[in-house]
């Protein structure tokens, strides 16, 4: 099983076991195969040690991922907060950001249904 970025991948298709580190996805994914020049249908399991050194150098080098990557999107949802508009009190408040309706649903981002005492 091979380990990238303190992340161990499953034995699949390179391209789809890369998606398993927090910050690639399956476009991010193809380019890196490209750049490490790396056939996509190779299993993960099949990867010699150089490969796993050119998939390596080619994430360390241009992208931001697990750790900096969420310190990133948290520093992001912090400064929304801090000021004030629309989308920080949302987050604030914990409801959906994106124009959901709550009059019904929303129940993931509200959590579970209060009984209103009389």
């Amino acid at each position: 099983m091979a380990r990238i970025a303190g992340v161990d991948l499953p034995n699949k298709r390179v391209v789809v076991g890369l998606t398993y580190i927090y910050g690639i996805g399956r476009t991010t994914a193809s380019k890196i195969c490209e750049k490490a020049k790396i056939d996509e249908n190779i299993r993960v399991n099949d990867l010699n040690d150089t490969q796993l050194g050119a998939i390596r150098e080619v994430i360390e080098n241009n992208y931001k991922i697990e750790g900096e990557a969420r310190g990133e999107v948290n520093l992001n949802i912090k400064r929304l907060m801090d000021l004030g508009n629309y989308r920080g009190l949302r987050h604030r408040r914990g409801l959906p950001v994106h124009g959901q309706r709550t009059k019904t649903n929303a129940r993931t981002r509200k959590g579970p249904r209060r009984a209103i005492k009389k």
